[in-house]
């Protein structure tokens, strides 16, 4: 798979990936009167999907790999958050294990990215 190909499917699953978050938070917010925990997921579970965006139009492949590394972290965040939204039990197994396998693929296809650019700008 080319590095094309992968930015978009990372382009497409982050920005899927940040509604459901966007959708969650607003669950959490009117039904379970959960403020604190869900601005943080919000911060961190929309951000993976901007700055794969703001990497895309990096000016420099430098610039490019910075940004990915940093939807990476953010996604290792939310992965953290889902975590203990689900241990506090203001979300069940089921909502956690679909969040938390869209989570990981996206850090699969993120890291994959990263090393890949890694790769290409140390041969340069």
């Amino acid at each position: 798979m080319t590095q094309k190909k992968y930015q978009n499917i990372i382009v497409e699953k982050s920005y899927q990936f940040a509604i459901r978050i966007v959708k969650l938070c607003q669950y959490l917010n009117k039904e379970k009167k959960e403020f604190v925990l869900s601005k943080q997921l919000l911060r961190s579970g929309t951000s993976i999907g901007a700055n794969v965006e703001e990497a895309i139009g990096g000016i420099s492949k430098k610039d490019f790999t910075a940004k990915m590394s940093i939807a990476y972290k953010e996604a290792r965040e939310t992965n953290y958050w889902i975590r203990l939204l689900k241990d506090t039990d203001y979300i069940d197994e089921k909502l956690f294990k679909s969040l938390n396998k869209d989570n990981q693929e996206l850090l699969k296809i993120l890291y994959s990215i990263i090393n890949s650019s890694r790769l290409v700008s140390s041969t340069n």
